[in-house]
């Protein structure tokens, strides 16, 4: 009685579930393909250092920072409003 239960009902509603999980995942990905980068986007290489904006405190990839030199010193800055911002404190 339990055996047959399992083999008429519970086996195969799980069967469904999990064909149907299987190709959800492989037909998303033909139903959201990912988005082509906009034309003019510079590409940033992912990694490397960081360093801290002296005004807001975020850190920044030197790859990816605006710098400024001042007094020798090379200032990383997370935006060109951050930059404007920045006076060196004597």
């Amino acid at each position: 009685m339990i055996r047959a239960f399992f083999v008429e009902f519970v086996f195969p509603i799980l069967l469904f579930l999990v064909i149907r999980s299987l190709l959800g995942n492989f037909l998303s990905r033909y139903r959201n393909p990912p988005a082509p980068r906009p034309q003019g986007m510079p590409s940033v290489q992912a990694g490397g250092e960081l360093k801290k904006d002296p005004v807001c405190g975020t850190y920044v990839s030197t790859a990816a920072s605006l710098t400024r030199t001042v007094n020798g010193q090379v200032i990383h800055f997370c935006s060109k409003a951050c930059s404007d911002r920045y006076y060196p404190k004597a």
